[in-house]
Parts: structure tokens; sequence; C-alpha cells
């Protein structure tokens, strides 16, 4: 498989297909190194890409593409676009707001069966416990992703559908492993709420209330990114395996060596 240098862009650019892209560059590490640039991307699906998206992906030098959706939502948003020697990993993680008739609900519910499903804190609620069963369900996916990284597979593109609940996730494991400090990964996270990376609210044209502000309300904390859900994975992370560290060498088996070869890979040099 065939690589371009790696290039990270002068500025964020504006992709018309693919939201929430972001290059997960510079932040910073406990021990005063930081993310390098051009090594690490998240976003949302590519399936949506248009020729330009493409062209500017393919100057990344990706060397590998995670896709986290589950076959529901390849269904219903396509497969990604295909990019010249560049891998397509699929490791399916759960989706926060899992369930075809769950979905079917938000697309075309009325307002009073939307009210009794996330009213009174239920979607939040949802969205934390979603985060929570993620760290505990999915360690051996998190974990071949982390080995992954560390093995063959930067420059690495990770995203899910809208690019915040699976890739956030994903993405902030990836730097926990490296040492990048929470507030930073935290800060990272909540950017997706960003007007322009927003994933888009899908509506039925003949749904009862369409996309009212009451409607709305009741949706955005599907949509959000949250710090309460991030924090929320953390917090799992201490109840099963005592810390974070605990997480990093139980949860997803890796030694001291994986870990180093990791911040080889990702960090700039100390």
């Amino acid at each position: 498989m065939t690589q371009q240098t790696p290039q990270a862009p002068p500025t964020e650019p504006e992709l018309t297909g693919v939201r929430n892209f972001r290059d997960v560059a510079g932040l910073p590490t406990a021990d005063g190194r930081s993310v390098a640039p051009g090594r690490l991307f998240r976003s949302g699906h590519l399936a949506h890409a248009t020729a330009e998206d493409a062209a500017f992906l393919s100057t990344l030098g990706l060397h590998t593409v995670f896709d986290f959706r589950n076959e529901a939502d390849r269904a219903f948003e396509g497969l990604d676009v295909e990019l010249p020697g560049t891998r397509n990993v699929h490791i399916p993680l759960n989706d926060p707001a899992d369930g075809k008739e769950f979905w079917k609900l938000v697309r075309s519910g009325d307002l009073a069966t939307l009210r009794e499903m996330l009213g009174d804190g239920k979607a939040a609620a949802r969205m934390s416990d979603s985060y929570r069963k993620m760290i505990v369900q999915r360690a051996p996916e998190h974990s071949r992703i982390v080995h992954a990284l560390a093995e063959d597979s930067v420059p690495a593109l990770m995203h899910c559908a809208a690019g915040k609940d699976r890739a956030g996730l994903s993405i902030a494991v990836s730097l926990l492993a490296v040492g990048v400090e929470r507030e930073a990964i935290e800060a990272d996270y909540v950017k997706s709420n960003e007007p322009h990376r927003r994933y888009k609210v899908h509506r039925s044209s003949t749904a009862p209330d369409g996309m009212s502000p009451a409607v709305m309300e009741l949706l955005s904390p599907l949509f959000d990114a949250r710090v309460d859900y991030l924090r929320a994975a953390f917090a799992q992370m201490d109840e099963t395996y005592g810390s974070v560290e605990g997480y990093l060498t139980e949860g997803l088996k890796l030694s001291a060596g994986t870990r180093e070869l990791l911040r080889a890979r990702l960090l700039t040099q100390g």
C-alpha cells in the first residue's frame, strides 16, 4: 500500500459533504509534548464526500480510515467513498441512539411520543448510559483500535455517523493512552457542537410537529456533544477498573511498550 507524505492543512478545510472534520493536533500531554499534526483525524461519515472532499482527504496520506458505524447506519447513509491507497477498517460500535424502532420514532414520532420517550432528562440519561456501556462492552474493540494505531495505521481518520459519539469516545480513549490531558480531550470533544460541524437532523416531511422548536428541544440531547457524556465514560473507567490507568492496562491490554509506540506515532518528539 503506497502512502503519501502526511500534510497538515494550514487552516481547517470546509468540506462540502463531510461533517465535523478536524485534525486532532496540538493537544497537550502531561509530560509537555503534544499531538503531532497530520497523525490523527476525526470526522463524520465519508459516504457523501464530494470529489473535491475526496481529493483533499487524499492529500493527507491516510493509512487507515476507521468506520465505527453499524450496518443500519451504513444502509441509511451509504458506504464511505474510496480513497486511493487507504485501508478502510469497519469496527461497529454501539450507537448511543441504537435501535431501529427508536430511530423510527426520532424521525417520525409525534410530540407526545417524543416527550414520553425523551423528556424529563431521559434523552441525556440515555446518552450518558450509552457512553458507560461502550467503556464496558466495547473494550475489545477499543483495544483493537489503539493496538492498530501503535502497529501500522497512522495517519488515521476515525469516524462514525456524526463524528461525535462513537468516534468521539474512540478518539478520547486513544488520547488518554498517550497521556493527553483530560481537559484538552474534553475541549476537543465539545467542538462537535459548533454549528458547521453538527450532524443534520433528519425528520420525515410528513412527521407530526415536523422540526418545531419543541421537537428540536427534545431531540437536542441526542445530537449535542455534552461534556457530561464523556465524563460518564471516564467515571465508568474508574468504577470498573479503578482508574484510567487500570482501564488502559486491564481493559485495553496496553503494555508499556505498546504505549511507547503509540506516543512515537502520535506525539511530537519531546
